[in-house]
């Protein structure tokens, strides 16, 4: 039989079909099972205009039949079939679309769910298929007709014999080359999951028989093999059912089921909308962030369905960074997708949808946050981090919707607090909210920088995670209440003691403190007497906006050797160190110069900063000790 050529620049377009458009070969598995499900669906939309047909659900399938030995992997339906015709029209014209041409003959509107809009997805079969052959019997036909081809070269359709309504898809699959391995679309477990990955929720069932074992009668441990016909898909998603129908245990089994997590979710969000852009979501807040999740290496994303389709198995879009730790499903009809249906095309729709996702979770948060505290703090003990560093990543665009969600330890409450309530028991008089940055919980207490504010009753946040500080920058003030370190050298704090001291004496101080500025000058940016200080001797501050702390961050990131941040050397001079640094001044130079480098250096270790030369610190420690 003579072959007819495609009706389009087939050679050029199906060559596109097979070697630019689709990035994934299994994608075409997802076509021609999306192409059986459209024609079941067109025959089930026949029987709601015509009461003469009578459709059992259980009558409709999809079967996949692999054979090894004749390399064949056949798709078959049970749906509406098509004649000479349609298999003209619709697999001889590449880029015709059979399914939107049904929708638009029968007027059906845009919220019916049939899958097929370009036309183009069936000859991805070739990408995988040497000889691709369709043979089909259409609803209401005495007739069917088999349609063959080997590519761009053409095809060809001539009257077949078929029992039953439907079409059946056989491809010959093409022999292994050394780039590729073509025959795991032949390998029963690779298909199963296939199916179970991408095609679980396809609304119909799709079948396949199973090489498996079973025990022998009357045997404990003796098997023989057997071939069961197996159902691969679950159909119906747990996001298209009512909320009232299903358990808690429900939503974690499907949590455990879909592998988002070994762990148990600390909450789930399950909604369906309708309107302008119609979608359902089902997402989860995990319990534990996965081992990558503080890595270059990790993905945010939700899986994306279209009629039960898995479309993209992480799609960034649908979630912001900071809520990237979320896990889950977003379904909706109404997203443009590429040709390919392999990824979105930006539109109003997917921003609709991506807003509202943004917007449950924040609301679930907060709602836990209120509610449920131990939870919440369980919550941010694991994530915690993420939604800091997006205040900072976003330069503050985004700290409105955030900042009501962060913790710190509080040194009063000797537990985690939100900014509001720290903000809600301030002082009367007090300005500002005080925070302390540091390694750990125990550093800070430690801290001879907030030995002042501790002693007046302040309430001080610590800072122990790398980005506090820089998001705390960033958002700069909570309530009308500016953020201020208890490092910063000005802490506008009220004295207690009466500081008068006789001139001389005051001119005294500047002449020690100048002349210890002078021997640290390429060290510090100036000596001051303290303010804060009660028992210890001596403490380092800063001013400007890098803090010492951030400055240790940054200089341990690449290239960041010369970051500095502006410090300043407090003197205690009720201590009994300053009276030893007095007397030195007036009566030994050198022992004066030793004492400022201990006191320099002494600071710095207090800081957890390196010491340039330790061997040289521990001589002085021991010439003074002497």
């Amino acid at each position: 039989m003579a072959k007819k050529q495609f009706k389009t620049e087939s050679k050029q377009l199906l060559n596109l079909m097979i070697n630019s458009i689709y990035t994934h070969k299994e994608i075409f598995l997802r076509e021609l099972i999306s192409n059986a499900s459209d024609a079941i669906d067109k025959l089930y939309y026949k029987t709601l205009t015509d009461e003469s047909i009578h459709f059992d659900r259980d009558d409709y399938y999809i079967t996949i039949i692999p054979d090894k030995e004749k390399r064949t992997l056949k798709i078959i339906d049970t749906g509406i079939g098509m004649t000479k015709e349609e298999l003209e029209d619709n697999l001889g014209v590449i880029a015709q679309s059979g399914s939107l041409n049904f929708k638009k003959e029968n007027e059906i509107e845009d919220g019916y769910d049939i899958i097929g809009q370009f036309g183009v997805g069936f000859y991805s079969a070739f990408m995988v298929a040497a000889n691709v052959t369709v043979i089909s019997k259409a609803f209401g036909s005495d007739e069917a007709y088999k349609w063959e081809s080997e590519g761009s070269a053409g095809y060809t359709i001539e009257p077949c014999q078929k029992d039953n309504v439907g079409t059946e898809v056989i491809l010959t699959i093409k022999d292994n080359t050394e780039e590729e391995q073509y025959d795991e679309f032949l390998d029963e477990y690779h298909l199963r999951s296939l199916v179970k990955e991408h095609w679980d929720f396809i609304r119909y069932p799709i079948k396949m028989d199973v090489h498996t074992t079973r025990l022998v009668d009357g045997k404990t441990n003796e098997y023989e093999p057997i071939v069961e016909e197996q159902i691969l898909n679950s159909m119906v998603p747990l996001w298209r059912k009512n909320k009232s129908e299903l358990k808690k245990e429900d939503y974690e089994q499907f949590y455990n089921e879909k592998h988002f997590g070994l762990d148990k979710p600390l909450k789930y969000i399950h909604t369906k909308a309708e309107g302008v852009v119609q979608y359902n979501i089902l997402v989860y807040i995990p319990e534990k962030p996965p081992y990558d999740f503080y890595t270059p290496e990790y993905e945010k994303g939700l899986e994306l369905y279209s009629n039960g389709v898995l479309i993209m198995k992480k799609c960034p879009d649908l979630l912001p960074d900071c809520f990237s730790f979320v896990r889950g499903m977003v379904e909706s009809d109404d997203l443009s997708l590429n040709i390919s249906r392999e990824m979105l095309q930006h539109n109003r729709q997917l921003n609709i949808i991506a807003k509202s996702i943004k917007n449950h979770i924040k609301k679930e948060l907060e709602n836990m946050l209120l509610n449920e505290r131990e939870q919440y703090e369980k919550f941010f003990n694991s994530f915690g981090r993420q939604i800091k560093f997006s205040i900072y990543k976003s330069f503050g665009a985004d700290k409105d919707d955030l900042q009501d969600l962060l913790m710190f330890y509080s040194s009063k409450e000797k537990g985690m607090v939100t900014l509001n309530e720290y903000v809600s028991r301030m002082k009367e008089d007090q300005k500002y909210i005080y925070f302390a940055s540091g390694e750990s919980i125990e550093r800070i207490d430690k801290m001879p920088q907030a030995e002042m504010l501790f002693d007046q009753g302040y309430e001080v946040l610590y800072l122990t995670d790398d980005v506090d500080e820089f998001a705390l920058r960033i958002i700069y003030s909570y309530k009308e209440k500016e953020f201020k370190s208890v490092s910063e050298s000005d802490l506008n704090l009220q004295e207690n003691d009466d500081q008068s001291q006789d001139a001389s004496q005051e001119d005294n101080d500047k002449e020690i403190l100048a002349s210890m500025k002078e021997y640290l000058s390429d060290k510090v940016k100036d000596v001051r007497v303290s303010k804060r200080l009660k028992t210890h001797p001596v403490c380092l501050s800063s001013e400007g906006g890098l803090s010492i702390e951030m400055e240790k961050i940054l200089k341990s990131l690449p290239n960041s050797n010369e970051i500095s941040a502006q410090k300043i050397l407090e003197i205690n001079k009720d201590h009994d160190v300053y009276l030893a640094l007095k007397d030195a001044y007036e009566h030994d130079k050198e022992k004066f110069n030793l004492i400022t480098r201990v006191l320099y250096n002494q600071s710095l270790l207090m800081e957890g900063l390196l010491i340039e030369d330790p061997t040289a610190f521990s001589d002085d420690i021991c010439t003074l000790m002497k």
